[in-house]
């Protein structure tokens, strides 16, 4: 049997994803975003990794997942349905729970780690 060891996030050999937000839904900007998937684990339920994004805003549904970010560098404001805005930057850590709706505004160019917990 195979032991299993911290993964290390500053020595993750993998390639990061680069994309641009899907324009269904965009509200502003084309931001550019990289995804780096660093652990997944043998369901596919839990995520982690680092993401970077652009300036931009765009539409959020987490009907399925709870996501926990820690932003390492940039700011951002999640809006949700209901009009209530919440601000985060640099050195915040905050989770988003299953069934939060609304949209994701990035400020200034933003770096998080993220560990997601997709639910049936």
């Amino acid at each position: 049997m195979a032991s299993v060891k911290p993964i290390d996030f500053k020595h993750a050999d993998v390639a990061p994803l680069i994309s641009v937000m899907e324009p269904a839904r965009r509200i502003s900007g084309a931001p550019e975003q990289s995804l780096t998937n660093i652990y997944k684990d043998a369901t596919g339920a839990l995520l982690s990794g680092t993401w970077s994004s652009e300036i931009g805003k765009w539409k959020v549904d987490y009907s399925n997942r709870h996501e926990f970010c820690y932003l390492l560098e940039g700011r951002i404001v999640l809006t949700g349905d209901d009009g209530e805005t919440t601000a985060f930057k640099a050195g915040d850590a905050f989770v988003i729970p299953v069934g939060f709706k609304g949209s994701w505004e990035v400020i200034e160019p933003v770096t998080k780690h993220y560990v997601i917990l997709n639910t049936p």
